[in-house]
């Protein structure tokens, strides 16, 4: 039978292991974020945002909801009988269909933000606010570039948010969100920056801000929230196979949003600005035949005639290291930047030329209507060169056509095809056969050397490497 002396020392640690540990969830408590706040004195300024429009079309198109999964009745309840229509969307040619969205009041007199495909092609727009009040909204303008729009409602002394500065978010920082997702008013979902300055294929004007914070159908428009309660961004987009949240989301930084609105509010469209260029990625390969230390920035693989980088001295072949004062880390970046430069303004651009940095002064155009939508005998009776190549002279004097292909070839294996034109080779220009010859002659081996190529009317470099 234990002593006293021995039930003693064993209650005691009993007891200070329980003391241990209700400390230690104390700590782990208090060291996540509270977001009770943020989330009340925020909610009164983020809207729903209902939409009608005269098609066919569901709202959860392009999402494989099937027709009669269990939910069906609480997805009708919030989405009207259009949801119960067959993949095809067969239904009443002039039945309304409803799509949902968010959006955040930026101004106390009425002026709300919200995503541009919120609202596209919509003939009503309905504004539902915190205290249960629907309005309809006024579209000042939107823009599908950058997937903003503004509205108003004729309301005063409502509460609008606080904007902050997208700029100084750090990878890793909290953020919340708030929206309504599937048209629950008013959902919080928090998470952290997972990266920023993500460029996307279809978005060329926007530098995102990826998180981990659960956005869902709904969502699109709303505000993305830091900890002091300021909107740093607007819940656009996110990376989906199943039409679900997948733990990525996209936004779109304020500062980049609030360009837009004030631009749209003072002429009701967006101005951009336009370099002129058709840029490319710069692989490892090309990088070390620029004579890079890595891949960085964005190379020029052809200058648009009369543009602002024409007339100003840039040339195929020139990489873009810096534009405007910032550096240009990958070709994806460039177009943003140029994209919110004042047109008419002078921004120096700093290039890698002949393995030499040089800094061109250009003065930037503003972006066209139609610049927007562009932003790249048998083998044995052959003679064929150290590459792998039969050439002749195009008619234009511009390059060298490629009349054949050698297979397995140096030329083969980079990727030329028969009909390409080479423009430039090895950082030189190629005006003529004989020209193109005399430059295929010096050739080094062992070396990653830059070829100019022309093809169905887009230019592209691409690496060719000799061996001994």
């Amino acid at each position: 039978m234990p002593s006293y002396k021995t039930l003693y020392q064993k209650s005691v640690s009993l007891i200070v292991f329980a003391f241990t540990l209700l400390i230690s969830k104390g700590l782990l408590a208090a060291s996540l974020p509270d977001f009770t706040v943020l989330a009340a004195e925020n909610g009164p300024s983020v809207v729903n945002i209902s939409t009608s429009r005269k098609s066919a079309a569901s709202p959860f198109e392009g999402m494989d909801i099937p027709k009669d999964n269990p939910f069906g009745d609480l997805f009708k309840h919030f989405f009207g009988d259009q949801f119960g229509k067959d993949h095809q969307g067969n239904g009443a040619p002039d039945e309304k269909a409803q799509s949902l969205g968010s959006g955040f009041i930026i101004s106390s007199d009425g002026y709300i933000l919200t995503n541009h495909h919120v609202i596209k092609g919509a003939d009503e727009i309905i504004v539902r606010l915190h205290d249960k009040r629907s309005l309809i909204a006024k579209l000042i303008g939107s823009d599908s570039m950058t997937d903003v729009a503004v509205l108003k409602i004729d309301a005063k002394n409502l509460k609008p948010v606080k904007t902050g500065d997208a700029s100084k978010l750090k990878v890793g920082e909290w953020v919340l969100a708030i929206g309504s997702p599937y048209g629950f008013d008013h959902s919080v979902t928090a998470g952290i920056v997972s990266a920023k300055g993500r460029s996307l294929p279809r978005d060329v004007y926007v530098p995102f801000i990826q998180t981990d914070v659960a956005i869902n159908p709904g969502n699109s428009g709303g505000p993305l929230f830091n900890m002091d309660g300021e909107v740093i961004g607007v819940n656009s987009q996110i990376y989906t196979n199943t039409g679900g949240f997948m733990g990525l989301s996209f936004s779109i930084p304020i500062d980049v949003a609030m360009d837009v609105v004030a631009q749209i509010k003072q002429s009701g469209h967006v101005t951009r600005g336009w370099l002129g260029v058709y840029i490319q990625e710069i692989s490892r390969e090309l990088a070390e035949s620029f004579g890079l230390d890595r891949p960085q920035g964005a190379l020029v693989s052809q200058v648009i005639e009369d543009s602002p980088a024409e007339k100003y001295g840039i040339r195929a072949g020139d990489v873009i290291l810096k534009f405007n004062g910032q550096s240009v880390t990958d070709s994806s970046h460039l177009p943003a930047l140029v994209g919110r430069v004042e047109v008419g303004s002078q921004v120096k651009v700093e290039i890698l030329r002949d393995k030499k940095t040089k800094v061109i002064n250009v003065v930037i155009a503003a972006l066209k209507a139609e610049e927007q939508a562009v932003i790249t005998g048998s083998s044995a009776e052959k003679i064929y060169d150290r590459i792998g190549l039969q050439v002749s002279q195009t008619e234009d004097k511009q390059g060298v056509q490629i009349d054949d292909v050698a297979a397995e070839s140096p030329a083969a294996m980079m990727g030329i095809r028969k009909g390409d034109v080479i423009l430039m080779l090895n950082h030189k220009k190629v005006s003529s056969v004989s020209a193109y010859k005399e430059i295929v002659k010096a050739l080094p081996v062992n070396k990653s050397i830059p070829v100019l190529i022309m093809r169905d009317g887009g230019r592209l470099f691409h690496v060719l490497k000799l061996k001994d």
